[in-house]
Protein backbone atom coordinates (compact mmCIF):
# COMPACT_ATOMS: atom_id res chain seq x y z
CA UNK A 1 0.00 0.00 0.00
CA UNK A 2 1.52 3.36 -0.20
CA UNK A 3 1.43 6.20 2.17
CA UNK A 4 -0.97 8.54 -0.18
CA UNK A 5 -3.20 5.64 -0.86
CA UNK A 6 -4.33 5.38 3.31
CA UNK A 7 -6.92 6.70 5.24
CA UNK A 8 -5.78 9.69 7.01
CA UNK A 9 -8.99 10.80 8.35
CA UNK A 10 -13.02 11.17 9.35
CA UNK A 11 -14.64 14.61 9.93
CA UNK A 12 -18.29 14.09 11.08
CA UNK A 13 -21.21 16.93 11.07
CA UNK A 14 -24.57 16.58 12.33
CA UNK A 15 -27.40 18.54 10.09
CA UNK A 16 -31.04 19.41 10.81
CA UNK A 17 -33.40 19.75 7.85
CA UNK A 18 -36.59 21.21 8.38
CA UNK A 19 -39.61 19.24 6.85
CA UNK A 20 -41.87 21.29 4.70
CA UNK A 21 -44.78 19.12 7.19
CA UNK A 22 -44.65 17.31 10.15
CA UNK A 23 -44.70 13.92 10.06
CA UNK A 24 -47.14 11.33 11.39
CA UNK A 25 -46.14 11.64 15.35
CA UNK A 26 -45.01 15.21 15.35
CA UNK A 27 -41.33 14.77 13.48
CA UNK A 28 -40.31 18.16 12.44
CA UNK A 29 -36.84 17.59 11.03
CA UNK A 30 -34.64 15.21 9.47
CA UNK A 31 -31.53 14.67 11.06
CA UNK A 32 -28.79 14.32 8.81
CA UNK A 33 -24.94 13.20 9.76
CA UNK A 34 -22.10 13.90 6.90
CA UNK A 35 -19.24 12.09 6.98
CA UNK A 36 -16.55 13.13 5.14
CA UNK A 37 -13.17 10.10 4.82
CA UNK A 38 -9.98 11.61 3.42
CA UNK A 39 -6.47 9.87 2.00
CA UNK A 40 -2.96 10.79 2.42
CA UNK A 41 -3.00 11.78 -1.12
CA UNK A 42 -6.09 14.20 -0.95
CA UNK A 43 -8.54 11.79 -2.21
CA UNK A 44 -11.72 12.61 -0.07
CA UNK A 45 -15.10 10.65 -0.22
CA UNK A 46 -18.63 11.90 1.46
CA UNK A 47 -21.03 9.33 3.33
CA UNK A 48 -24.36 10.25 5.23
CA UNK A 49 -26.86 8.67 8.15
CA UNK A 50 -30.23 9.97 8.60
CA UNK A 51 -32.74 9.85 11.07
CA UNK A 52 -36.04 11.47 11.99
CA UNK A 53 -35.80 11.46 15.66
CA UNK A 54 -33.06 10.64 17.80
CA UNK A 55 -29.41 9.15 17.85
CA UNK A 56 -27.42 12.01 15.53
CA UNK A 57 -25.68 13.42 17.93
CA UNK A 58 -24.23 9.51 19.31
CA UNK A 59 -23.59 8.36 15.08
CA UNK A 60 -21.20 11.46 15.03
CA UNK A 61 -19.68 10.85 18.37
CA UNK A 62 -19.03 7.09 16.98
CA UNK A 63 -17.47 8.32 13.90
CA UNK A 64 -15.59 10.85 15.14
CA UNK A 65 -14.14 9.26 18.09
CA UNK A 66 -14.52 5.36 17.64
CA UNK A 67 -14.11 4.69 13.77
CA UNK A 68 -10.35 6.34 13.10
CA UNK A 69 -9.17 3.34 15.34
CA UNK A 70 -10.32 0.84 12.68
CA UNK A 71 -9.79 3.16 9.40
CA UNK A 72 -6.84 5.60 9.58
CA UNK A 73 -3.49 4.15 7.82
CA UNK A 74 -5.18 1.40 5.89
CA UNK A 75 -6.40 1.01 2.51
CA UNK A 76 -9.61 2.70 1.48
CA UNK A 77 -11.49 -0.35 0.22
CA UNK A 78 -14.97 -0.58 1.40
CA UNK A 79 -15.55 -4.62 1.81
CA UNK A 80 -12.25 -4.73 4.43
CA UNK A 81 -13.27 -1.54 5.81
CA UNK A 82 -16.30 -2.70 6.74
CA UNK A 83 -15.45 -6.10 8.29
CA UNK A 84 -13.05 -3.94 10.48
CA UNK A 85 -15.86 -1.44 11.63
CA UNK A 86 -17.89 -4.34 12.38
CA UNK A 87 -15.77 -6.03 15.00
CA UNK A 88 -13.97 -3.06 16.21
CA UNK A 89 -17.74 -1.36 17.03
CA UNK A 90 -19.39 -4.34 18.27
CA UNK A 91 -19.11 -3.77 21.64
CA UNK A 92 -21.65 -1.18 20.43
CA UNK A 93 -24.29 -3.95 18.73
CA UNK A 94 -24.80 -5.30 15.49
CA UNK A 95 -27.33 -3.04 14.41
CA UNK A 96 -28.65 0.59 15.73
CA UNK A 97 -26.70 3.43 16.12
CA UNK A 98 -23.30 1.17 15.53
CA UNK A 99 -24.80 0.26 11.66
CA UNK A 100 -25.95 3.89 10.89
CA UNK A 101 -22.28 5.11 11.90
CA UNK A 102 -20.75 2.31 9.65
CA UNK A 103 -23.33 3.10 7.27
CA UNK A 104 -22.17 6.47 6.80
CA UNK A 105 -18.77 5.31 6.71
CA UNK A 106 -19.00 2.79 4.05
CA UNK A 107 -20.84 5.05 1.79
CA UNK A 108 -18.11 7.48 2.19
CA UNK A 109 -15.67 4.57 1.00
CA UNK A 110 -17.68 3.57 -1.89
CA UNK A 111 -17.82 7.49 -2.97
CA UNK A 112 -14.21 7.53 -2.79
CA UNK A 113 -13.96 4.00 -4.75
CA UNK A 114 -16.10 5.61 -7.79
CA UNK A 115 -14.54 9.30 -7.46
CA UNK A 116 -10.65 7.51 -7.72
CA UNK A 117 -11.65 5.88 -10.20
CA UNK A 118 -13.14 8.75 -12.18
CA UNK A 119 -16.86 7.03 -12.41
CA UNK A 120 -20.49 7.00 -11.30
CA UNK A 121 -21.17 4.85 -8.24
CA UNK A 122 -23.74 3.27 -10.02
CA UNK A 123 -21.17 1.73 -13.01
CA UNK A 124 -18.33 1.55 -9.77
CA UNK A 125 -20.89 -1.06 -8.86
CA UNK A 126 -22.01 -2.56 -11.64
CA UNK A 127 -25.06 -0.94 -13.78
CA UNK A 128 -27.60 -3.28 -14.68
CA UNK A 129 -30.60 -1.29 -16.01
CA UNK A 130 -30.58 2.44 -16.91
CA UNK A 131 -34.05 3.17 -15.13
CA UNK A 132 -35.80 1.77 -12.40
CA UNK A 133 -39.96 2.37 -12.10
CA UNK A 134 -40.33 4.58 -8.66
CA UNK A 135 -43.52 5.13 -7.22
CA UNK A 136 -45.24 8.76 -4.90
CA UNK A 137 -44.91 7.84 -1.54
CA UNK A 138 -46.72 10.20 1.50
CA UNK A 139 -46.38 10.25 5.43
CA UNK A 140 -50.09 10.77 5.68
CA UNK A 141 -51.85 8.64 8.38
CA UNK A 142 -52.33 12.68 9.65
CA UNK A 143 -53.65 14.77 6.39
CA UNK A 144 -57.51 14.65 6.19
CA UNK A 145 -59.22 12.79 3.12
CA UNK A 146 -58.94 15.82 1.13
CA UNK A 147 -55.41 16.13 1.79
CA UNK A 148 -54.61 13.13 1.39
CA UNK A 149 -56.67 12.83 -2.28
CA UNK A 150 -54.98 15.94 -3.33
CA UNK A 151 -51.20 14.17 -2.64
CA UNK A 152 -52.18 11.22 -4.29
CA UNK A 153 -53.49 13.73 -7.33
CA UNK A 154 -50.12 15.22 -7.11
CA UNK A 155 -48.39 11.65 -7.59
CA UNK A 156 -50.61 11.34 -10.35
CA UNK A 157 -50.14 14.53 -12.10
CA UNK A 158 -46.08 13.87 -12.10
CA UNK A 159 -46.57 10.48 -14.05
CA UNK A 160 -46.57 7.98 -10.78
CA UNK A 161 -48.84 5.26 -11.60
CA UNK A 162 -47.95 3.50 -8.38
CA UNK A 163 -48.52 5.12 -4.94
CA UNK A 164 -48.29 4.53 -1.05
CA UNK A 165 -49.92 5.65 1.59
CA UNK A 166 -50.45 5.13 5.74
CA UNK A 167 -52.72 2.90 7.38
CA UNK A 168 -53.48 2.20 10.94
CA UNK A 169 -55.57 4.66 12.01
CA UNK A 170 -57.14 3.92 15.66
CA UNK A 171 -60.59 3.48 13.73
CA UNK A 172 -60.34 0.61 11.04
CA UNK A 173 -63.37 2.28 9.17
CA UNK A 174 -61.13 4.90 8.92
CA UNK A 175 -58.61 2.83 6.59
CA UNK A 176 -61.23 1.53 4.62
CA UNK A 177 -62.41 4.79 3.58
CA UNK A 178 -59.30 6.58 2.38
CA UNK A 179 -57.90 3.21 0.67
CA UNK A 180 -61.50 2.85 -1.35
CA UNK A 181 -61.07 6.34 -2.14
CA UNK A 182 -57.44 6.04 -3.40
CA UNK A 183 -58.00 3.30 -5.30
CA UNK A 184 -60.82 4.88 -6.98
CA UNK A 185 -58.19 7.94 -7.51
CA UNK A 186 -55.74 5.40 -9.18
CA UNK A 187 -58.16 3.05 -10.67
CA UNK A 188 -58.12 -0.54 -11.34
CA UNK A 189 -54.42 -0.79 -12.84
CA UNK A 190 -53.01 1.44 -11.03
CA UNK A 191 -50.49 -0.27 -8.16
CA UNK A 192 -51.53 0.86 -4.44
CA UNK A 193 -49.13 0.09 -1.46
CA UNK A 194 -50.00 0.21 1.87
CA UNK A 195 -47.74 0.81 5.21
CA UNK A 196 -49.33 0.19 8.07
CA UNK A 197 -45.60 1.57 10.15
CA UNK A 198 -45.58 -1.70 12.65
CA UNK A 199 -49.38 -0.32 14.62
CA UNK A 200 -50.72 -3.32 14.33
CA UNK A 201 -50.98 -6.82 16.46
CA UNK A 202 -51.61 -10.16 15.01
CA UNK A 203 -55.41 -9.77 15.32
CA UNK A 204 -55.58 -6.49 14.47
CA UNK A 205 -53.80 -7.11 11.12
CA UNK A 206 -55.87 -10.06 10.15
CA UNK A 207 -59.41 -8.17 10.71
CA UNK A 208 -57.41 -5.15 8.47
CA UNK A 209 -56.34 -7.02 5.78
CA UNK A 210 -59.82 -9.46 5.58
CA UNK A 211 -61.47 -5.76 4.56
CA UNK A 212 -58.36 -4.41 2.52
CA UNK A 213 -57.69 -7.47 0.25
CA UNK A 214 -60.63 -6.09 -1.74
CA UNK A 215 -58.82 -3.24 -2.78
CA UNK A 216 -55.84 -5.43 -4.20
CA UNK A 217 -52.86 -3.29 -2.54
CA UNK A 218 -49.85 -4.28 -4.17
CA UNK A 219 -48.16 -4.89 -1.26
CA UNK A 220 -48.94 -4.49 2.71
CA UNK A 221 -46.30 -3.17 4.61
CA UNK A 222 -44.60 -3.45 8.06
CA UNK A 223 -48.01 -4.70 9.50
CA UNK A 224 -46.73 -6.18 12.65
CA UNK A 225 -43.35 -5.62 14.61
CA UNK A 226 -40.52 -5.92 11.97
CA UNK A 227 -38.39 -8.68 14.35
CA UNK A 228 -41.94 -10.48 15.18
CA UNK A 229 -41.34 -13.59 12.36
CA UNK A 230 -43.51 -15.91 13.63
CA UNK A 231 -46.53 -13.31 13.89
CA UNK A 232 -45.88 -12.75 10.31
CA UNK A 233 -45.86 -16.09 9.66
CA UNK A 234 -49.54 -16.62 10.61
CA UNK A 235 -50.43 -13.49 9.18
CA UNK A 236 -48.78 -14.63 5.78
CA UNK A 237 -50.90 -17.75 6.07
CA UNK A 238 -54.33 -15.63 6.70
CA UNK A 239 -53.82 -12.99 3.69
CA UNK A 240 -52.82 -13.16 -0.21
CA UNK A 241 -51.28 -9.76 0.05
CA UNK A 242 -47.54 -9.48 -0.06
CA UNK A 243 -45.80 -8.82 2.84
CA UNK A 244 -42.82 -6.52 2.46
CA UNK A 245 -40.56 -5.54 5.44
CA UNK A 246 -37.09 -4.23 5.83
CA UNK A 247 -36.42 -0.80 7.09
CA UNK A 248 -36.21 -1.96 10.78
CA UNK A 249 -34.21 -4.82 10.33
CA UNK A 250 -30.67 -3.66 10.92
CA UNK A 251 -28.29 -6.64 9.99
CA UNK A 252 -27.91 -8.94 7.53
CA UNK A 253 -28.37 -11.62 9.25
CA UNK A 254 -32.12 -10.77 10.39
CA UNK A 255 -33.02 -10.12 6.79
CA UNK A 256 -31.58 -13.98 6.07
CA UNK A 257 -33.87 -15.03 8.79
CA UNK A 258 -36.74 -12.94 7.82
CA UNK A 259 -36.55 -14.53 3.98
CA UNK A 260 -35.46 -18.12 5.43
CA UNK A 261 -39.31 -17.58 7.12
CA UNK A 262 -40.76 -16.80 4.08
CA UNK A 263 -42.28 -13.36 5.38
CA UNK A 264 -40.73 -10.98 3.74
CA UNK A 265 -41.83 -10.86 -0.17
CA UNK A 266 -40.35 -7.86 -1.15
CA UNK A 267 -37.44 -6.81 0.32
CA UNK A 268 -36.98 -3.00 1.92
CA UNK A 269 -33.46 -2.45 3.09
CA UNK A 270 -32.67 0.97 4.18
CA UNK A 271 -28.96 1.70 3.27
CA UNK A 272 -28.36 3.67 6.14
CA UNK A 273 -29.65 1.57 8.77
CA UNK A 274 -28.65 -1.55 7.47
CA UNK A 275 -25.04 -0.35 7.56
CA UNK A 276 -24.35 0.98 4.06
CA UNK A 277 -23.37 -0.24 0.75
CA UNK A 278 -21.96 -3.38 1.42
CA UNK A 279 -24.38 -4.81 3.65
CA UNK A 280 -26.87 -3.38 1.20
CA UNK A 281 -25.51 -5.43 -1.66
CA UNK A 282 -25.68 -8.83 0.00
CA UNK A 283 -29.01 -8.55 1.54
CA UNK A 284 -29.98 -7.91 -2.40
CA UNK A 285 -28.03 -10.89 -3.29
CA UNK A 286 -29.37 -12.81 -0.29
CA UNK A 287 -32.90 -11.50 -1.57
CA UNK A 288 -31.93 -12.70 -5.41
CA UNK A 289 -31.19 -16.29 -4.19
CA UNK A 290 -35.24 -16.54 -2.67
CA UNK A 291 -36.59 -14.67 -6.01
CA UNK A 292 -37.34 -11.97 -3.75
CA UNK A 293 -37.31 -8.36 -5.47
CA UNK A 294 -36.04 -5.00 -3.50
CA UNK A 295 -37.71 -2.26 -2.98
CA UNK A 296 -35.03 0.22 -1.14
CA UNK A 297 -36.64 2.37 1.94
CA UNK A 298 -36.48 5.97 1.36
CA UNK A 299 -33.49 7.77 0.60
CA UNK A 300 -34.12 8.18 -3.31
CA UNK A 301 -30.99 9.71 -4.59
CA UNK A 302 -28.98 7.02 -3.13
CA UNK A 303 -31.41 4.38 -3.28
CA UNK A 304 -32.20 4.68 -7.18
CA UNK A 305 -28.66 4.28 -7.74
CA UNK A 306 -28.34 1.03 -6.00
CA UNK A 307 -31.38 -0.31 -7.37
CA UNK A 308 -30.07 0.39 -10.91
CA UNK A 309 -27.12 -2.54 -9.97
CA UNK A 310 -29.37 -5.31 -7.52
CA UNK A 311 -30.08 -8.28 -9.65
CA UNK A 312 -33.97 -7.82 -8.62
CA UNK A 313 -35.19 -3.87 -8.45
CA UNK A 314 -38.82 -3.72 -7.12
CA UNK A 315 -39.24 -0.11 -7.19
CA UNK A 316 -37.65 2.66 -5.89
CA UNK A 317 -39.39 5.20 -3.05
CA UNK A 318 -39.99 9.10 -4.05
CA UNK A 319 -41.24 10.28 -0.49
CA UNK A 320 -43.28 13.37 -1.29
CA UNK A 321 -40.89 16.80 -0.54
CA UNK A 322 -38.69 14.20 1.73
CA UNK A 323 -36.10 14.20 -0.82
CA UNK A 324 -32.08 15.66 0.34
CA UNK A 325 -32.83 17.79 -2.19
CA UNK A 326 -36.08 18.86 -1.25
CA UNK A 327 -35.00 19.70 2.07
CA UNK A 328 -32.32 21.75 0.81
CA UNK A 329 -29.32 19.31 2.01
CA UNK A 330 -27.64 19.37 -1.21
CA UNK A 331 -25.61 22.39 -2.46
CA UNK A 332 -25.98 21.09 -6.42
CA UNK A 333 -28.82 18.65 -8.14
CA UNK A 334 -27.24 15.19 -7.09
CA UNK A 335 -27.82 13.64 -10.97
CA UNK A 336 -30.94 11.33 -9.77
CA UNK A 337 -33.74 11.98 -11.95
CA UNK A 338 -37.38 10.87 -10.90
CA UNK A 339 -40.38 11.73 -13.75
CA UNK A 340 -43.38 9.96 -15.34
CA UNK A 341 -43.10 7.14 -13.09
CA UNK A 342 -39.49 6.25 -13.12
CA UNK A 343 -36.18 6.85 -11.61
CA UNK A 344 -33.05 7.59 -13.06
CA UNK A 345 -29.16 8.41 -12.49
CA UNK A 346 -26.39 10.25 -14.45
CA UNK A 347 -24.13 11.25 -12.16
CA UNK A 348 -20.88 12.73 -11.78
CA UNK A 349 -17.62 10.27 -10.56
CA UNK A 350 -19.06 9.13 -7.20
CA UNK A 351 -22.94 8.84 -6.05
CA UNK A 352 -23.25 12.91 -6.54
CA UNK A 353 -24.17 14.05 -3.90
CA UNK A 354 -22.33 17.25 -2.74
CA UNK A 355 -23.95 18.60 0.67
CA UNK A 356 -24.49 22.05 1.05
CA UNK A 357 -22.11 23.64 3.67
CA UNK A 358 -23.67 23.71 7.26
CA UNK A 359 -24.82 27.10 7.43
CA UNK A 360 -26.03 26.96 4.04
CA UNK A 361 -28.95 24.43 4.98
CA UNK A 362 -32.65 25.72 5.69
CA UNK A 363 -33.86 24.16 9.86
Amino acid sequence: MRAADAISGLTAQTRALALHRSWDGGVTHNHLVVVRVETEGGAAGTGFAWTPRVGAGAVRALVAEDCPAALVGREPVPQARWADLARHLGEAGSGGLAAMAMGAVDIALWDLRARSAGVSLVDALGRRRDRVPAYGSGVNLDYALDELLEQVRGFLAAGHTAVKMKVGSADPERDVERVARVRELLGPRGRLMIDANQRWDLPAAVRAMRRLERFDPYWIEEPLPADDLAAHAELRRATPVPIAIGENLRTVREFAAALEAGVCHIAQPNAVRIGGITPFLRVAALADARSVPVAPHLLPELSTQLALCVPRAEMVEDIDRGSLESLGALSAPSGVRIDAGWARAETEAGHGLDFAPAEAVPG
